[in-house]
């Protein structure tokens, strides 16, 4: 039996990548994680104990394919920052929150879920403007500092990853602009052809993570397989 495992596969990318895992039947079962969902499909990013709970669900059905496609860029009428006068420490807390520390902790207890032999993939969407070299415009200052964040623990877990299997692939995604809610308040000025169908990024997520190789783990690439400079 081989399974795959969706986290946040109720938002626009994690269902469309969910869908699509099942369309393509290589994995006889897809978990579906998500914080909406209820009873054993629950799992919040901001509660370790269901992100354990979760993790205990799989010991028996151990995943070789892991995807975080969570993410916060704006709630409850709080927007990007766009100078530094905007910024709030809860709001900055709250990014890492979700942005950072919740995909570690479920790095914590699901990495040592998955098989200690053979090709694993543990992936998590993250963001190109989470680049420090390549941050032109300023702004986004939680966004950007969170994504930073999930990158450099990216590759830290990477690291230790490898030591416990030498094929295990940990990596950051970059989806591009998706047409879900979290991009909908900044869509103006994206091109036609960069803005993408959950659908669509989520075929190209998964030719992305089926390129990859064991010396890919630990950095960053974008839909098209190009790797994002940290």
């Amino acid at each position: 039996m081989t399974s795959a495992v969706v986290i946040g596969a109720s938002g626009g990318i994690g269902a469309a990548l969910a869908a699509a895992l099942a369309e393509e039947g290589a994995f006889d079962h897809v978990h579906r994680f998500a914080r909406s969902a209820s009873g054993t499909d629950h799992l919040d990013l901001e509660d370790e104990a269901s992100i354990a709970a979760a993790a205990a669900r799989l010991a028996a059905d151990p995943p070789t394919l892991v995807v975080i496609a969570t993410g916060l860029l704006h709630d409850d009428g709080r927007s990007p920052e766009k100078a530094m006068r905007d910024l709030d420490p809860a709001w900055l807390a709250r990014q890492y929150a979700i942005n950072a520390i919740g995909p570690a902790l479920v790095a914590k207890h699901v990495l040592p879920a998955m098989p200690r032999t053979g090709r694993c993939v543990f992936a998590v969407l993250s963001a190109r403007v989470g680049s420090i070299g390549d941050n032109k415009l300023g702004g986004w200052y939680g966004y950007r500092a969170a994504k930073a964040a999930l990158n450099q623990l990216v590759r830290t877990l990477a690291i230790e990853e490898r030591r416990r299997n030498d094929r295990s692939i940990v990596v950051a995604l970059h989806p591009g602009t998706v047409d879900t809610p979290l991009s909908k308040p900044f869509q103006a000025n994206v091109r036609a052809d960069q803005l993408f169908s959950p659908d669509r990024a989520a075929v190209q997520l998964l030719d992305v993570i089926d390129g990859l190789k064991a010396p890919d783990s630990g950095k960053v690439f974008d839909w098209e397989g190009k790797e994002v400079t940290p």
